[in-house]
């Protein structure tokens, strides 16, 4: 039985310039550049009051909260901060996942400490953050990633919460099912299609509806649903591409692909959001109802910088498939490669990764 903590950040960069600069203590601080196409990086708790959230268009952020202090993303002082964090993380176990500059999986089952109760390990590294940075953080304790990273969002921010093997299902089964980890606004709406609102709901259909449904996402609706997550937590891993795909449950003509593939760039793109690396290259992928695989790939000037955009692109790459209008479908996938660090991409100043 593993011991997974998941620690995250509060408000992390926004935390970060009210610690240094005094001044923005205590008001409503949004992160990001000014300007139309830029969006919202991290807000602080005060500005989240207005309903200014991460990836918001900045504009629109500006409408909500007109009295809201603009400060542009400082990245080389955000990347020292977490530096320093992840050391503290090293000193109870080598295997720490980060997922972004501001928060990480680590596996204590073994801790180097020789501490054995996870919830006091959480505390503690809690409390050195707090301490050697000056910076608040959540955490979430429980047997796998998938249980912990739900765990951290549930007592922030600045606190933590344990769920043990024996009150998994208590607390799994009334949540609502976009708590799911890859359930969006899209899949949501599918799944209350048939009745399913709540993960309890989830779990009284069988896997093979589910995968009906919802192909390969399927198997990890059914285990999710039953708190089941094998993953390791895997150090240090250098992201170099997302995707996403679905088989579906009748071959499709050409034409009829586009909500499937709006669907999986929503997916992929939620996914490249946990990487502080950059994706330039959008891929396309479709099997034929002949098992024909075949791969349509664009890498833009400039990489895609919000849903939007990369939806957009993955639609265009439509238009490049190239075989006859009669041929059908049985699996599409969406991807996004090419990742770099944000300062070799050469990354824009209103492009740049959403953080809570």
């Amino acid at each position: 039985m593993r011991k997974i903590i998941h620690v995250d950040m509060d408000a992390f960069y926004a935390s970060v310039e009210q610690r240094d600069d005094p001044a923005l203590r205590g008001r409503p601080v949004v992160v990001a550049w000014r300007g139309a196409r830029s969006v919202v990086c991290a807000a602080s708790y005060e500005a989240r009051r207005f309903g200014i959230r991460s990836a918001m268009p900045a504009m629109r952020a500006e409408r909500l909260c007109p009295d809201a202090i603009f400060v542009p993303p400082d990245f080389v002082r955000y990347k020292a901060v977490s530096r320093k964090v992840r050391e503290i993380f090293h000193r109870q176990t080598d295997l720490v996942e980060p997922l972004s500059l501001d928060e990480a999986y680590l596996d204590v089952t073994e801790a180097k400490s020789g501490m054995r109760v996870a919830t006091e390990i959480a505390q503690l590294v809690r409390a050195q953050i707090r301490e050697e940075t000056g910076l608040t953080a959540s955490a979430g304790i429980a047997p796998n990633k998938f249980l912990a990273k739900i765990a951290s969002d549930w007592r922030k921010p600045d606190g933590q919460f344990v769920i043990t093997p024996a009150r998994v299902d208590a607390f799994l089964l009334p949540l609502p099912v976009n708590r799911v980890p890859g359930v969006g606004k899209v899949m949501e709406a599918r799944l209350a299609g048939l009745g399913i609102v709540t993960v309890g709901d989830l779990r009284e259909h069988p896997l093979e509806q589910l995968q009906a449904h919802f192909g390969s996402f399927g198997q990890r609706l059914y285990n999710r649903a039953r708190g089941i997550d094998e993953r390791p937590v895997e150090p240090d891993q250098e992201v170099q591409s997302v995707s996403s795909e679905d088989t579906f449950s009748e071959d499709l003509p050409l034409e009829a692909l586009e909500p499937a593939i709006v669907e999986l760039a929503e997916k992929t793109w939620n996914a490249t959001r946990r990487t502080e690396r950059v994706g330039r290259t959008v891929v396309l992928k479709l099997k034929t109802a002949q098992f024909r695989i075949l791969t349509r790939s664009h890498t833009p000037e400039q990489p895609p910088a919000t849903l939007q955009q990369f939806t957009a692109l993955a639609l265009a790459l439509l238009q490049r498939v190239g075989l006859p209008a009669a041929t059908r479908y049985r699996l599409a996938g969406v991807g996004l490669s090419g990742f770099r660090d944000r300062e070799e991409a050469g990354v824009q100043s209103d492009l740049f990764t959403p953080v809570d």
